[in-house]
């Protein structure tokens, strides 16, 4: 009877084990060109399954994604998931470091979890400079229902994915690129792949007098900050690339490239139309798109033809910044407040120095990081570690931790790969000697935005850090002559690129790789290599290595 007892209890456990395995949610992508028009001429697009922009994808914190991409188009494409974590599964990122591209004619099936993370993200190819003709998207991360929000279920969620807009195609683009030429100015601004002019606009999004409703905002643009304002209405920070925020209440938002930001809006003004507003920031002419948002019961009376004034110069952008607040007592993903992770007490264990530069190299434009301007290689650089075959491929440590020379110097084109120890706390200065404004992002973490100030940084800025309550976030602007120092623990193993988000810069060599390699080799810190990874380069007909065990 005893073996018939326990015989039951493991069936019963291998039950629940199956039932409580976090939902899959499934698409299929078609990748396709397809004809648009944002700016009132045809124009190649890339689209999803026939959309420009491409499909949302709403979630739920620690469901598994499923995403089939047949490439349609006639050019290798990847994407990435910009902000999700990828918790021990860099081969899911989809940049060109860690994956294959899917070529022509092929399909690729992405498989990642949402583990742990909630917010506002969205997706985009890394690939060539596709991402000037689309194939982004929103992506949304919702809490579960067992975790409390600081704030009262909106009506509804918006996403709303604002950018500058180029009328040449993705392949002049990048022809003006391969020739060592800077990109020209945008020709535009969309809102959601429009520009809101010209006759019989239609609305946007729709709200009911009296209530409240949540708009998730994402630049995903190739070059220019924008400053998003909402006519005649007040928005209510609640959420910023996955943490919850201290609430404060703002007219206008600065969003530079790749930033995500969450607002409640309250619908409790005359019934009428009103116009969302997205220009550009610190450009010698303004580029401006609108968008509709119309009351309900307003009848269709259109908005004012007024718009709000965005505000000038960036030591507005630089206070503002300042005024964004960790939500300590919210809880995120998990049931515990943001605030018990006290990161303001953890020892810096190492301090490493970034600087950007802008150089030629055989009389063409590149750019670089502490000398060195990024090239990616036919073997993606993950591949090459996990193969055992990175020094046929790569060398660690290029850069040193603090660059030599503080002026300009010839850059060296090479693959950027730094060495950080697994679980150390890090901190990383980015420092800007150049006249324009800078966007950086890091895959595989958030990391907390501790400070931005003017001038050099040296260890005595520490003491203006917030080491109490600064945003966890996964990407960070520094304005011009100035740098921005960022904290965060290095636990998450993988290859992971921080990287330039503004296109022109990544494109010619603005990034490098972190490597975290546990010493283990354990399942408990990295997963093994996907069955259906795909092998090129010098990996192409080598025999997986041994696999990580738990």
């Amino acid at each position: 009877m005893g073996r018939v007892t326990i015989l039951l209890l493991c069936l019963l456990a291998g039950a629940v084990a199956v039932r409580g395995e976090d939902p899959y949610l499934f698409f299929n992508w078609n990748v396709t060109y397809g004809t648009i028009s944002p700016l009132g001429v045809p124009q190649q697009g890339i689209l999803i399954n026939g959309q420009f922009p491409g499909p949302n994808i709403n979630s739920t914190t620690n469901n598994n994604i499923v995403i089939n991409v047949f490439n349609n188009i006639d050019e290798p494409i990847l994407f990435t998931w910009s902000g999700i974590q990828q918790r021990k599964n860099s081969w899911q990122d989809g940049v060109l470091g860690t994956n294959c591209p899917i070529l022509p004619g092929k399909n690729y099936t992405y498989h990642f979890q949402v583990k742990d993370q909630i917010g506002s993200y969205f997706y985009y190819p890394t690939t060539a400079v596709h991402r000037a003709a689309g194939g982004f998207g929103g992506l949304r991360v919702n809490s579960r229902l067992l975790i409390p929000v600081p704030y009262a279920d909106p009506e509804d969620d918006y996403t709303v994915l604002i950018g500058d807009w180029y009328s040449k195609s993705h392949t002049e683009l990048r022809k003006y690129l391969d020739a060592g030429r800077p990109l020209a100015r945008p020709n535009s601004v969309l809102i959601n792949g429009q520009t809101g002019k010209g006759k019989d606009v239609k609305p946007l999004f729709t709200m009911k007098p009296g209530k409240t409703y949540k708009y998730r905002i994402c630049n995903v643009g190739l070059k220019n900050s924008l400053n998003f304002r909402i006519q005649g209405h007040q928005m209510k920070l609640v959420e910023m690339e996955g943490s919850h925020t201290v609430q404060n209440t703002y007219d206008s938002l600065d969003v530079h490239v790749s930033q995500c930001y969450s607002v409640l809006v309250t619908a409790d003004k005359d019934p009428r139309d009103y116009y969302m507003v997205a220009s550009t920031r610190f450009t010698k002419s303004v580029l401006t798109a609108t968008g509709i948002i119309r009351y309900a019961n307003g009848n269709g009376a259109p908005a004012s033809p007024v718009l709000p004034k965005a505000p000038e110069g960036w030591a507005w952008s630089l206070n503002q910044f300042r005024s964004f607040r960790w939500n300590l007592t919210a809880s995120a993903a998990r049931p515990n407040p943001q605030g018990s992770y006290h990161y303001g007490q953890i020892k810096i264990t190492r301090t490493i120095k970034l600087i950007n530069s802008a150089s030629t190299v055989g009389g063409k434009l590149r750019y670089g990081i502490n000398g060195v301007s990024h090239i990616n290689l036919p073997t993606p650089l993950k591949l090459a570690e996990y193969y055992g075959v990175a020094d046929k491929v790569f060398k660690y440590n290029t850069i040193p931790d603090e660059p030599l020379l503080e002026k300009a110097a010839p850059v060296t084109l090479a693959p950027n790969v730094m060495n950080i120890t697994f679980r150390t706390f890090v901190e990383i200065i980015l420092e800007n000697h150049e006249k324009s404004i800078q966007s950086w992002h890091l895959d595989g973490y958030s990391f907390f935005a501790v400070a931005i100030e003017p001038g050099r940084w040296t260890p005595e800025k520490r003491k203006n850090y917030n080491l109490l309550d600064a945003v966890s976030r996964h990407s960070i602007q520094v304005f011009p002559n100035s740098w921005a120092a960022i904290m965060l623990t290095f636990d998450n193993a993988g290859m992971w690129n921080l990287r330039s988000d503004l296109t022109e810069r990544r494109y010619l060599g603005q990034e490098l790789y972190i490597s975290i390699l546990s010493p283990e080799r354990s399942l408990r810190d990295e997963y093994n290599i996907p069955d259906n990874a795909q092998l090129c380069g010098a990996v192409a007909s080598l025999p997986k290595p041994t696999p990580y065990s738990i």
